[in-house]
C-alpha cells in the first residue's frame, strides 16, 4: 500500500488569529498539503458541507462558531474526517464534558511548525 502523496490530501483550517493562520498555511502548504483556510468556525462549517477533506484543523476559541462545536459538526457530516485542535486552551478542549469528537488531536500553542506538521502527518497517516 502506497501513501497518498501530501498534495492530494486537503486540510481545512480555521484560525481567527491572522497572524497564526497566515503562518500555519504556509507550513502546511510547504509541506505539500492543499490548504483551505477560514477566521471562523461557521465559514468554515459552510466550506465542509460543500466538498470533503481529510483533515480539520481548528482553533477552539473562534467568533461565530466554536472549533468544538465545528468538529462536532464536521464529524457528523463525514464521519471519516479527522480532526485536530490547536489551541492555548488545552484544558478546554479536554474537557470530557465538551462533546469534542473522541479521536481528535490537540496540539497546544506554543508549537513549532515542524511539529505541527509531524502531527498531522502522523494523523492523516493512521
Amino acid at each position: 500500500m502506497t501513501d497518498a502523496p501530501a498534495a492530494s490530501l486537503k486540510i481545512l483550517l480555521a484560525e481567527d488569529d491572522n497572524d497564526m493562520r497566515r503562518f500555519l498555511v504556509k507550513a502546511l502548504q510547504n509541506a505539500g498539503y492543499d490548504v483551505i483556510s477560514f477566521d471562523n468556525g461557521l465559514s468554515a462549517y459552510n466550506r465542509l458541507r460543500e466538498e470533503p477533506f481529510e483533515l480539520l484543523l481548528t482553533d477552539i476559541v473562534m467568533p461565530e462558531m466554536d472549533g468544538i462545536e465545528l468538529a462536532r459538526r464536521a464529524t457528523e457530516l463525514d464521519p471519516d474526517i479527522k480532526v485536530m485542535f490547536i489551541t492555548g486552551f488545552a484544558a478546554v478542549a479536554l474537557n470530557p464534558d465538551n462533546q469534542a469528537p473522541k479521536q481528535a488531536k490537540i496540539l497546544s500553542k506554543p508549537f513549532h511548525l515542524r511539529d505541527l506538521v509531524s502531527e498531522v502527518q502522523r494523523l492523516l497517516a493512521a
